[in-house]
Formats: structure tokens, C-alpha cells, sequence
């Protein structure tokens, strides 16, 4: 049977901690906060890395404020995962070295080969103190919408592997050909061959930009799943102004009931479930009735 842990995408978010529902009233510093986190989940997605370079010190932290057997995963920064990227993003001394930029965006296919090499260097030596700690299962790759089914793609993930070679990388992706037809067996096939986790999303279905639910394990050791509810309506919402209002949806007890079932059923050595509802306190309601449900 797996080994099932439970836990949500970041302890951070803003409404999260605005609502008051779920920190006691006197956990108000990171510490704080984490190790209440820690106290209540086995489980953690780091998310911040998805929108700055994870720092040594600060990743040393977060190892050092949580049990023995906490398990963190943490998203590959934005660049990395073909999602526009603003200068400001980037290291002050890199985001110098390109000079003027034209444009407000750049992309990584766009960049000259010493400062994607020097990036690499960088998020490697920032997420160390975790793989060091025993505590990194995965490095999380949630590729842009644009990315899809096509051999650059194929490409640009295999360059990846290599960059982050002796970790486990997990891919989630935003665009649906890489699941239609006979591309479907060609992605698990490639997954599979170079060891990466498949990662099983529930999100809206049947909308632009959506993919479909494939509970089909790539790697036998570990197999995520990704829960970021089922809100139609903000899904490709403009305007939010942030991702807990578009990922706002409260999962029912007969739709946690049926995930649990299915989650209950993969076949792998361990089973991570991320619930990326991060509105207020959802996620972190549902973790807990999944977590029953499961125990």
C-alpha cells in the first residue's frame, strides 16, 4: 500500500493568514507559522521558488524548523518552466548583465547560455540545504499553458533533468495535447523512460487551457497529485488579483469521498496530495477531512 501524505501549496498565502481560521491567534512570525504548519502536515509545496531564486539560507531555515520527517517539494522558478519572466525576477547582478531588455517579459529560450547556466548554478545551490536535510522529494515543473506536445518541449525537459541531475523531478502540465489521443502513451512512455513523476491533477474540466485527469503512475517510487479545485468561473479569470482568488473553490465531502478513493488506489511507493485551493483556509480544511478519510 502507498505511503499517502497530505499537505497544501505554501503555508504563506496572504488570505490564508488574513482569515484567521487557521494559525493560532499568536502565530504571527515565519517560524512561527511553519512550525505550526509542520505540526499539523507531513507534507509542504513550497511555491515562492516559482516566483524568486530559492535563497541557501532561507531554505536551511525551513529544514531546520521542521520535524525529522517532514517532507518538502518545491516549484522550479518560473523561468525554467517557459512562463514569461519579468527582469525583476532575476538576480540583480544577472538582470544586469543582459542590459537593456525589450520588452517586459523575458523567456528562457530567449536568454544567452551563461545566464541560464548561471541560474541553474544558482537554484541548485538554493534548494542544497534541503536535499541535504533528507527532506526534498521532489522539484516540481508546472509547465506554462504554451508548452506543448512537441519535440523542443520533449527537448527542453530532458535539458532540465540534466540540470537538476540526482533529483526527483515531477511534471504537471497546463496544455492538453500532450494528453489527446496517441500523444497520451507517448508522454507517460517518455516519463516513464526518464524517471519523472507524472503529476495527476483535479482541476475544471472541458474549459481552454485545461488538462485531463491521467492516474497513471511514471515513477514507482513516488506519484503527486494536485488538487486546484474545480472553480469554472476564475479558472481563466482576468484581472484577479492573485491566484487564491482563481484557485477559490471549497471541495465537498462526496467530492474529497471520491478523490480518496481514487488516491486510495495508486500504486506507488509513496503518494503525495497538494491541495492548491489556497483561498483562505480551503485547502487546508479539505487536507484535513482527505487525511481522515484516508488514515
Amino acid at each position: 500500500m502507498s505511503r499517502i501524505l497530505i499537505g497544501t501549496a505554501s503555508w504563506t498565502d496572504k488570505s490564508l493568514i488574513a482569515s484567521g481560521r487557521f494559525y493560532p491567534p499568536k502565530c504571527n512570525s515565519p517560524e512561527d507559522r511553519l512550525r505550526y504548519y509542520a505540526s499539523q502536515f507531513p507534507l509542504v509545496e513550497i511555491d515562492s521558488s516559482y516566483y524568486a531564486m530559492p535563497a541557501p539560507q532561507v531554505a536551511q531555515l525551513w529544514a531546520e524548523r521542521t520535524p525529522p520527517d517532514f517532507t518538502f517539494n518545491i516549484k522550479a522558478f518560473r523561468l525554467f518552466t517557459g512562463h514569461q519572466t519579468s527582469p525583476g525576477a532575476l538576480p540583480k547582478d544577472l538582470a544586469g548583465a543582459l542590459g537593456p531588455v525589450k520588452g517586459r517579459h523575458l523567456y528562457y529560450k530567449d536568454l544567452p547560455a551563461e545566464i541560464t547556466a548561471e541560474m541553474w548554478t544558482r537554484f541548485r545551490e538554493g534548494i542544497a540545504p534541503l536535499r541535504l536535510s533528507g527532506k526534498l522529494a521532489a522539484v516540481h515543473f508546472q509547465f506554462a499553458p504554451w508548452v506543448a506536445f512537441h519535440r523542443r518541449s520533449f527537448a527542453h525537459i530532458e535539458h532540465c533533468r540534466e540540470q537538476l541531475a540526482g533529483y526527483q523531478l515531477s511534471v504537471e502540465f497546463r496544455n492538453k495535447t500532450w494528453f489527446e489521443g496517441s500523444h497520451e502513451q507517448s508522454t507517460l512512455k517518455f516519463e516513464r523512460a526518464l524517471g519523472l513523476v507524472n503529476v495527476i491533477v483535479d482541476e475544471p474540466q472541458g474549459i481552454a487551457n485545461y488538462i485531463p485527469p491521467v492516474w497513471q503512475v511514471t515513477n514507482p517510487a513516488l506519484s503527486i497529485v494536485r488538487l486546484h479545485g474545480r472553480n469554472h468561473a476564475t479558472w481563466n479569470k482576468k484581472g484577479l488579483t492573485s491566484s487564491a482568488d482563481r484557485f477559490n473553490y471549497d471541495y465537498s465531502d462526496a467530492e474529497l469521498a471520491d478523490l480518496a478513493t481514487k488516491i486510495g488506489a495508486i500504486e506507488a511507493a509513496s503518494t503525495h496530495v497538494v491541495l492548491n485551493n489556497n483561498y483562505e483556509d480551503q485547502g487546508q480544511r479539505n487536507a484535513r477531512t482527505l487525511m481522515r478519510m484516508l488514515a
